[in-house]
């Protein structure tokens, strides 16, 4: 049976940023199955837009910076702050634009999951080379995923495992590998993160190269104990060792579930998932087609029940409207006051989402955000956002029916029901600004 409209929308504005309708309808002429199969059969894992010029390069040797003036090290720091900047504009051309929505909101997913920041990692180029990784691998084999992050370059820094000595273990990355990478809190114990940490002495980045290198003469090589098994543990066993536990399943299925379906994973549903998700030895793709084609995915009472976090709501918007891109420095700070600044999340955490995106200083600066949207694109003789939505490729916003209009901007009835002949230009503004909207 093929998908209704409800339906095809419904999916769209999980897997994807949302949908027109001529996206929707092009998803309705399938079932469920083949929706799916198309959606996760991604064939690329590069992103499309051109990267900044400066990815390659490898930060100044400490020796060099300790004889910078004080004027040399602020035009350094001047340029860091240009390069973020520049990173950021880069992913957001991506999001955008993107012809592969999911790729990028699975990028994104994992962003937020194997945190690391500007603001600790410091050199840029570094961030870039992770997203590159993040997005390679963000519908492969999450036991790579794994092995990748960890010894990538601004994880090592952003985790403080280049100050992991034998003399002196770093926990930071052991414990962030079990409880918000692999495990989650109340799965091991403190005796597994101190042997652990032991096991990952000597992993360091050597910044002559950006490489990633194991120096023997900081490493422990003595013999650690970890989930109950015993050895002479080095980084790699315990990444082996931490995968061969159930519970590592269950929690990558339970945070996909709460990303795509409701905040109240179903227990039954989650352990069934995390079975073939073992199975098949981590392959994420096969998982998501397993998440997307659960009934809970489709059920009319997860429609509508998820907060667009602020990217996915500057990226849909833009997305939906064929907004122009060319400021997009404005939608940064936009993102960042509203508590979503790529590249810089507020700790090792990562963005908490769910209802706490909403305060009423955010719910007031994403009113005020899609203000702009709507003022910012209306021309001097546009008289209403259709008017705007034919100047910049919207057209449907004044050549579909209004039914169907509100149908693809909101996922359920607006809270105030439009007024029945209303202006074609106002019904859109009071859609976009109906609090459904901050609803996928």
């Amino acid at each position: 049976m093929t998908l209704t409209f409800d339906e095809a929308r419904h999916f769209l504005s999980r897997i994807a940023f949302g949908g027109t309708p001529d996206d929707i309808r092009r998803v309705m002429r399938l079932d469920r199955a083949t929706a799916v199969a198309q959606a996760v059969a991604i064939p690329t894992n590069k992103a499309q837009a051109p990267p900044p010029s400066w990815i390659h390069g490898l930060p100044p040797p400490p020796r060099e910076r300790k004889r910078w003036s004080e004027s040399e090290r602020k035009v350094f720091h001047q340029m860091l702050k240009a390069d973020g900047h520049e990173l950021k504009v880069w992913w957001y051309r991506e999001l955008m634009a993107t012809p592969h929505p999911l790729l990028e909101r699975m990028t994104l997913f994992w962003h937020n999951h194997f945190t690391s920041s500007l603001h600790k990692v410091r050199w840029t180029p570094f961030l870039y080379q992770q997203n590159v990784l993040l997005r390679l691998h963000a519908l492969g084999s999450f036991r790579t995923l794994l092995n990748f992050i960890a010894k990538n370059p601004a994880m090592l820094l952003y985790l403080d495992t280049q100050t992991n000595h034998k003399a002196h273990p770093n926990e930071n990355f052991a414990r962030e590998l079990f409880e918000l990478f692999t495990l989650g809190e109340g799965h091991y114990t403190e005796q597994d993160i101190k042997q652990a940490a032991r096991a990952f002495t000597g992993w360091h980045l050597d910044l002559r190269t950006g490489a990633f290198r194991i120096d023997p003469r900081q490493h422990d090589d003595g013999r650690k104990e970890v989930f109950g098994t015993a050895g002479s543990f080095e980084g790699d066993d315990i990444l082996s060792l931490t995968l061969e536990q159930p519970q590592v399943a269950r929690y990558i299925v339970g945070k996909l579930w709460r990303e795509f379906i409701s905040d109240t994973p179903d227990p039954g549903a989650v352990d069934r998932l995390a079975e073939s998700f073992r199975r098949t030895k981590y392959e994420i793709a096969g998982l998501l087609q397993d998440l997307f084609l659960t009934a809970q995915f489709w059920a009319p009472e997860n429609r509508g029940v998820l907060i667009k976090s602020p990217v996915e709501l500057i990226v849909g918007t833009t997305r939906l409207f064929n907004l122009p891109i060319e400021d997009i420095g404005r939608q940064i700070g936009s993102a960042r006051r509203l508590g979503q600044d790529l590249f810089d999340p507020p700790n090792v955490k990562g963005w908490p989402g769910g209802t706490r995106w909403i305060t009423t200083s955010t719910l007031l600066e994403r009113t005020q955000l899609l203000h702009r949207a709507i003022r910012g694109h209306e021309t001097g003789h546009a008289h209403g956002m259709a008017d705007m939505g034919q100047a910049v490729g919207a057209n449907w916003l004044a050549a579909e029916p209004i039914d169907i209009v509100q149908a693809t901007i909101l996922p359920l009835a607006p809270v105030q029901p439009l007024i029945v002949g209303e202006e074609r230009g106002q019904s859109v503004r009071q859609l976009v600004l109906d609090s459904v909207y901050q609803l996928k």
